[in-house]
């Protein structure tokens, strides 16, 4: 079992009914922990960045303040990624940074119970799961508990702070 997985594990065994916010990407559902989202946008048209990796779909002013758009669908290299009436942009607070992540769609906010989180498994060498925080089953519903701090790794942080110098 990794590191995520033993504190998802060890925080649902300490009796603590967890919130997280649901949304889709493709036909999988995916959550975070609610009180790392600080709003959710419509998704419009963002300033592209050049030479930004293609999963940084570039920035858009928020009030004020410049905000990398990240889009999952990309960073999962799910096969079909389009933008209609459902994409919307779940702006998040990642390691003291604002950052925006393009979904296909949110669905509701699930509290789960400490049976319901279990611990992600082994994917293998091949396939990093640092940012799987566990999974969530409620009756017929599977979800995969995303740790959005260790999703946008350090490298990928680095980009993306060098997209927001960018664009100042």
């Amino acid at each position: 079992m990794n590191r995520q997985s033993t504190e998802a594990a060890l925080a649902a065994s300490e009796g603590e009914n967890q919130q997280f916010l649901v949304f889709s990407l493709g036909e999988e559902e995916y959550a975070i922990d609610i009180l790392k989202v600080q709003e959710i946008l419509g998704y419009e048209n963002v300033t592209r960045i050049a030479n930004a990796p293609e999963f940084i779909k570039g920035v858009t002013n928020l009030r004020g303040v410049i905000v990398p758009i990240v889009d999952l669908r990309i960073k999962f290299k799910l096969d079909k990624v389009e933008y209609g009436g459902q994409t919307v942009v779940i702006v998040v607070n990642v390691s003291d940074r604002i950052v925006g992540i393009v979904v296909d769609g949110v669905s509701d906010v699930m509290t789960l119970t400490p049976d319901q989180i279990k611990p992600a498994p082994e994917l293998g060498m091949s396939l990093s799961s640092d940012f799987l925080k566990g999974l969530g089953s409620l009756e017929k519903r599977m979800l995969v508990l995303v740790d959005i701090d260790k999703l946008l790794t350090s490298k990928e942080m680095a980009l993306v702070e060098q997209v927001e110098q960018i664009a100042e």
